[in-house]
């Protein structure tokens, strides 16, 4: 099973940064308002970064790095 670290753009502009094993799942979360709370409201979402990892201790840890970034930064390794 692999684990996906993921990055959405809000309909208000915002980022957030995610992790989980079933994307579609996730994200069909997201956009029905039972996802994570910081999401609930702000949709419709546009996927814009994914990466996959072979550990759920792997994309925890990427989770926290991207998470730590500047919205400029997480812009650069969206377009990367």
């Amino acid at each position: 099973m692999f684990w996906t670290v993921y990055i959405l753009k809000c309909a208000d502009g915002s980022l957030y940064t995610g992790i989980t094993n079933d994307l579609a799942r996730r994200i069909g979360k997201h956009a029905s308002g039972t996802g994570a709370k910081y999401t609930r409201g702000r949709g419709p979402f546009s996927l814009l970064y994914v990466e996959d990892h072979p550990a759920k201790g792997f994309a925890l840890r990427r989770e926290a790095v991207i998470k730590s970034l500047s919205r400029a930064e997480k812009f650069k390794l969206v377009v990367a």
